[in-house]
């Protein structure tokens, strides 16, 4: 069964949701999500995507988040698992030298001033902001940890960002794609307009792919492929009734991520292909906090997306199509009971 697996984007907290989401996954279908025909992953989602096709199962990633040590577990680079940064890159590091420049991207603010049609919103402010001041250092060391050099052993793996000169959007790994490490094609899917430093690959500066989508659904269309399952944290299933003007924001671009996933969504099963959407729900909402950015709170909502999707897996629906998934590897898909040396199918992580 060819599966395709989106991770759509959402900052840190939509990364926390995304990590309580994939478990739930696993742990109700008995599929290992890092086995799908095609990992597709921006911002967020980019991150969550290159530890799971770099061998770190998600029930893995839920215990690291919330503080668990595993004695004798080595990351790839041969150091303690214990050792490694449990919030997910997302350690905020000014960066001031060189100066960033204003704009940010003086091609990327014409050619949308030129052709304001062929550019997405977001897109089109994005060349207007400054540089970002934020490194994106973390961010590669997150994944080095995991895959030190080159990329991870996936044969479809594809992280998207978007050319800060054209806005176009690019999936690295994919065939006719630039050639990057995964370390930095990762910085740059997550590299905010306006935050975080744009990132250089073969000579040309891209930023977050979500600037093109937040989900990025639609890039899989052509593939040929069983089934879509697409998490994507910002947008929502819930009914969203801003009375507080402190909320209008986080509406507003939820709606917009909304109308473009449905669109996306719409374009797959016009070709025939069966396409499982999964969303924060009212709980969701609740937990999470309006900036998408805050490292508070990460493991709640972790814990809540675990409830939550696993509900919507279950549905009807839902279930039937997740029903002909293939069985994944135990240690793959739940905790194993056996000490880490006795986990041979973690690779990524080493024990010894």
């Amino acid at each position: 069964m060819r599966v395709g697996l989106v991770l759509g984007a959402g900052g840190v907290q939509g990364g926390a949701w995304l990590t309580g989401g994939l478990d739930a996954l696993a742990a109700e279908t008995g599929w290992d999500p890092a086995s799908a025909e095609v990992v597709v992953g921006t911002s967020a989602g980019a991150m969550m995507g290159a530890l799971l096709a770099g061998g770190v199962p998600p029930w893995f990633m839920v215990a690291h988040s919330a503080g668990e040590t595993f004695p004798g577990l080595v990351d790839g680079s041969g150091r303690p698992a214990a050792e490694a940064d449990r919030t997910g890159g997302a350690r905020f590091e000014l960066d001031l030298w060189p100066p960033p420049q204003w704009p940010g991207s003086w091609r990327l603010a014409t050619r949308s001033l030129l052709q304001p049609g062929s550019h997405t919103p977001a897109t089109l402010v994005s060349g207007w902001l400054p540089g970002g001041l934020i490194s994106n250092q973390p961010l590669r060391d997150q994944v080095r940890r995991v895959v030190p050099t080159g990329w991870a052993d996936h044969p479809n793996l594809w992280i998207v960002a978007c050319d800060y000169a054209t806005g176009r959007r690019v999936a690295f790994g994919r065939r006719g794609s630039p050639d990057a490490e995964l370390a930095d094609a990762v910085a740059a899917s997550c590299a905010i307009p306006g935050f975080y430093r744009p990132v250089e690959i073969d000579g040309r500066r891209y930023v977050d792919g979500g600037i093109y989508s937040a989900s990025n659904l639609d890039i899989v269309r052509d593939e040929e492929l069983d089934l879509v399952v697409c998490l994507n944290p910002t947008s929502s299933l819930h009914p969203i009734r801003a009375i507080d003007p402190r909320e209008w924001g986080s509406l507003l671009f939820r709606q917009a991520t909304g109308r473009r996933l449905g669109s996306e969504a719409r374009k797959l099963r016009a070709r025939g292909v069966p396409v499982v959407l999964v969303q924060p729900l009212g709980e969701d909402l609740a937990t999470m906090s309006r900036n998408l950015m805050s490292t508070r709170n990460r493991n709640r909502v972790i814990e809540v997306a675990r409830q939550t999707v696993a509900a919507q897996l279950r549905e009807p629906e839902n279930a039937e199509l997740l029903g002909a998934l293939p069985a994944g590897r135990p240690e793959k898909v739940s905790r194993p009971d056996a000490p880490p040396e006795e986990w041979p199918g973690l690779v990524g992580l080493g024990a010894g």
